[in-house]
């Protein structure tokens, strides 16, 4: 006896979300939210057009899509590329506001969002380099 076993290709969150379209529009989306904030605004270039493409680089490369950000870049290294600001508690939190908003726009599927949520969340708190405030 014969059986067939029909298997599915293992895909990246990259490829089920639809690669760099679906990273450029949420990074996009993103710092939307960011132009003008008055918490988040102040930390970044005039021009956040190149922003933009390096963030969204980087979360295509971390979810599997090509290496870009490494080859133009190098590697991450996020805690030193962020130490130069002053990351407390009401900077994750207005930065992780934005991004759970322009996911939330996002087409990218309950389980798929919640993996990204995960991961930013964690990363997000780890460029945090200011203690608590007394307030």
């Amino acid at each position: 006896m014969f059986v067939q076993v029909e298997t599915h290709p293992t895909t990246s969150l990259y490829e089920r979300v639809g690669g760099e379209p679906f990273f450029t529009r949420l990074v996009e989306r993103f710092y939307a939210g960011v132009q003008d904030d008055p918490v988040l605004r102040p930390l970044y270039p005039t021009d956040l057009r190149p922003s933009i493409r390096h963030l969204a680089l980087f979360l295509g490369q971390y979810w599997g899509g090509p290496h870009t950000y490494n080859a133009e870049r190098g590697h991450p290294r996020l805690r030193m590329r962020h130490v130069r600001f002053a990351i407390g508690q009401r900077e994750r939190d207005a930065w992780m506001g934005h991004m759970r908003a322009a996911l939330a726009a996002s087409d990218a599927s309950a389980a798929d969002a919640e993996a990204m949520l995960t991961y930013l969340e964690m990363a997000a708190t780890s460029m945090m380099n200011q203690p608590p405030s007394a307030d």
